[in-house]
């Protein structure tokens, strides 16, 4: 219900034609037109280091990371949950923001300029709507999400009021000055609970929880315009807030938690429909025991949108690095395709994510060029790759002759 001189503008609708599916939802996937920031516009490869250090960064590592992956084409570094002081466990201890000082003792700004001064541009995570239960903002009850008059709270989860002024000060100080005073280039915004069906605020709580998202948009926007150039990637537990309106405010959005499982491909190929493949940030976790078979699968998986790499990457032989780096030198051929063109075709024989069989092909096209990219699962057959009459390959990386093993090509048609 509209109060007096109030008034609600409704997000927009589209509707989509075409001869198939897949170009139905192309057609409603470009319907979107998100604000890529300027500094990602060339389809840059991340490093995370989640799965390096699970939680537990410091300068110490910031510094390993940077020397070994400096110059093998990577443009940003991300300093991923667990840079703050508290709780041992960083899921508990989200709110406060107060770095730690004992595994960053030169604070923040040492890291974000070692990272720039080996090349590449410092990112740094926050979980900025939500507080957890060892935090002191937890208990700050004033300013968080009511439900029936008191504080929501979901497992050790409580919530920012996101149209509480003072809270979007607090947030001002603690992520924004954060993010401009030690120069980071790249923030990876998460968001790891639900208020579930609605909260107190408006006419309903429903409405409430409306009222609340709608600011928690505002103060995304808040950050573009006080960083114009910022890269901002929008996480929530990987992949659970990829819905057009969020989606147009940032350059980025993790396409999934899943860092090592076989179902990466499968989950990044539906992500086609859903949002452009330009933002679709796709894990490749590396590991000391990876053998070439699991290096092609996981890197070619990233073909399918946006490359993050992370991992064992200390203990990798050189002819681990040197897969990486053909893959890298392979990404940057397919990055126009993958950025500017049009799902043709995805053939799919699996009826199961955990224990996938078969086959998953994906054929993407831009400028009469195409990425073939193939991912062969348990039980599976050969396929050939199916290349029209007067096709030229122009690159090819890979090697699918067995299950769980992949490939990728660019052909010109």
């Amino acid at each position: 219900m509209l109060a007096p001189g109030e008034h609600f503008t409704s997000p927009e609708a589209v509707i989509a034609e075409g001869s198939s599916l897949y170009e139905i939802c192309d057609n409603l996937v470009k319907a979107q037109h998100p604000q890529i920031s300027p500094a990602d516009e060339g389809m840059g490869i991340v490093f995370n280091e989640f799965c390096t250090t699970w939680g537990n960064p410091s300068f110490e590592n910031i510094q390993k990371i940077c020397d070994k992956i400096a110059g093998k084409g990577i443009r940003y570094l991300v300093i991923d949950c667990g840079w703050y002081g508290g709780a041992k466990n960083w899921y508990r201890n989200i709110g406060d923001w107060d770095v730690n000082e004992k595994t960053f003792p030169g604070g923040l700004k040492q890291a974000a300029d070692y990272i720039r001064s080996r090349g590449m541009i410092p990112g740094l995570w926050f979980e900025m709507e939500n507080t957890a239960d060892q935090s002191r903002s937890y208990q700050n009850t004033a300013h968080l999400v009511k439900k029936d008059g008191v504080p929501l709270t979901v497992g050790m989860r409580r919530f920012w009021d996101m149209e509480d002024p003072w809270v979007v000060d607090y947030l001002e100080h603690k992520v924004i000055r954060t993010l401009k005073e030690c120069g980071f280039g790249y923030v990876k915004i998460d968001y790891n609970e639900t208020m579930g069906m609605g909260c107190d605020g408006g006419d309903s709580q429903g409405d409430g929880l409306y009222r609340k998202m709608a600011a928690s948009r505002r103060f995304f926007e808040r950050i573009r315009q006080e960083i114009p150039d910022i890269v901002i990637e929008n996480c929530s537990s990987g992949g659970h807030r990829l819905e057009p309106s969020l989606m147009e405010l940032v350059s980025q959005a993790s396409f999934s938690d899943a860092h090592e499982i076989p179902a990466i491909p499968l989950i990044a190929a539906n992500l086609h429909a859903v949002i452009q493949p330009k933002q679709s940030q796709i894990w490749a976790v590396m590991r000391a025991d990876d053998s070439e078979e699991r290096i092609y699968y996981s890197i070619i998986s990233t073909f399918l949108g946006r490359m993050c790499l992370s991992g064992d990457i200390y203990d990798l032989s050189e002819s681990q690095w040197r897969l990486i780096q053909e893959g890298i030198a392979f990404y940057q051929k397919a990055a126009e395709i993958i950025k500017y063109g049009t799902t043709i075709e995805r053939t799919c024989s699996t009826k199961s994510y955990n224990h996938p069989q078969g086959e998953q092909l994906v054929i993407r096209e831009w400028n009469n060029r195409r990425l073939v990219i193939l991912h062969r699962f348990e039980h599976s057959k050969e396929i050939l790759l199916p290349l029209p009459p007067g096709a030229r390959i122009m690159a090819e990386y890979g090697r699918a002759d067995r299950d769980f093993s992949a490939k990728a090509w660019i052909y010109e048609i």
